[in-house]
């Protein structure tokens, strides 16, 4: 079969699920992943053709597609700052929004790092894949980058992600809500370090949709991406806000800095959260979109 004669059967069946733009990204995401071959190879040949295998291949991941599975699901991969990681169901796909908060951290940091004869240290809470805590230990290659996440087969990702892109990374397992509580700390040997704060830099994207924005999330993210990742009670929204705050003040170095991915409708509530925490030069920051979505305190 022609390529140009499957793309079509991709947009016959999956248009009106997902809209044609969406449809071709898939199509060649999905070429250049199962065949590596890139998009401009099958513009300058429009003739291509495709083996009965890798028909059937393409046709495995159009059916998979029509059930509404996540692309990135599907290949088993996707991309993030520049970087490839794994990802599966046991894993949040990565977003622009959380790249935004990536980048803000390691320019607000580049120098800093370049001029501390100490290495920085890193703390990303709830790490997933990975994603951030690598990100940032792939572009701030001098610091020290540690990463918690509750879940073992999320642990096991995040750790086989760290190892493709080359970066050494300190994962531990532990409880979001309960790090003040429990002794997760096999990195800091001297008790005495604790009380003078130990990280430099800790960042979460924990979870913040909460129950009653149900409704406003596509069917292929609820059905398919993990819940413990991504919703809280709508009773109390800002749990995981609150301890993580909590456990920076006692662990930050003095002007440290804690960076958390927002719910947008939240903004105000959770940088005033960080100001009765006592952090100072607190800075609630929109993404692309005019969405309230990052957020910066620093430790006195």
């Amino acid at each position: 079969m022609k390529a140009k004669d499957l793309k079509n059967i991709f947009h016959d069946q999956l248009d009106a699920l997902y809209g044609k733009e969406e449809v071709s990204s898939f199509f060649y995401l999905s070429i250049e992943h199962h065949l590596n071959v890139d998009r401009i190879q099958l513009i300058l040949d429009p003739e291509f053709n495709l083996t009965k295998p890798e028909t059937k291949t393409l046709l495995e991941v159009l059916e998979a597609l029509k059930q509404q599975r996540p692309i990135q699901y599907i290949l088993g991969e996707t991309e993030f700052y520049g970087l490839t990681f794994n990802v599966n169901k046991n894993v949040l796909i990565p977003r622009p929004e959380t790249e935004e908060l990536v980048d803000w951290i390691i320019k607000c940091h580049a120098e800093h790092s370049r001029n501390n004869k100490n290495a920085i240290k890193i703390l990303d809470i709830g790490t997933g894949s990975g994603c951030i805590a690598i990100s940032l230990a792939k572009h701030m290659p001098e610091a020290k980058v540690f990463a918690v996440d509750l879940s073992e087969s999320a642990l096991k990702i995040a750790k086989e992600n760290a190892e493709e892109n080359n970066v050494n990374i300190q994962f531990v397992k532990g409880d979001a809500l309960k790090l003040a509580d429990e002794d997760f700390f096999p990195i800091v040997k001297d008790v005495s370090q604790r009380q003078n704060g130990f990280f430099d830099i800790i960042v979460s994207n924990p979870p913040y949709v909460r129950q009653l924005e149900k409704q406003e999330i596509k069917p292929n993210v609820l059905n398919n991406e993990p819940h413990l990742a991504l919703f809280v009670e709508n009773e109390n929204p800002l749990i995981f806000y609150k301890a993580i705050s909590d456990f920076a003040v006692d662990n930050l170095k003095s002007n440290g800095s804690l960076y958390f991915e927002i719910n947008q409708y939240l903004g105000q509530e959770t940088k005033q959260l960080l100001v009765d925490a006592e952090f100072k030069a607190v800075e609630l920051r929109k993404d692309l979109n005019g969405n309230d979505r990052m957020l910066k305190g620093t430790k006195k």
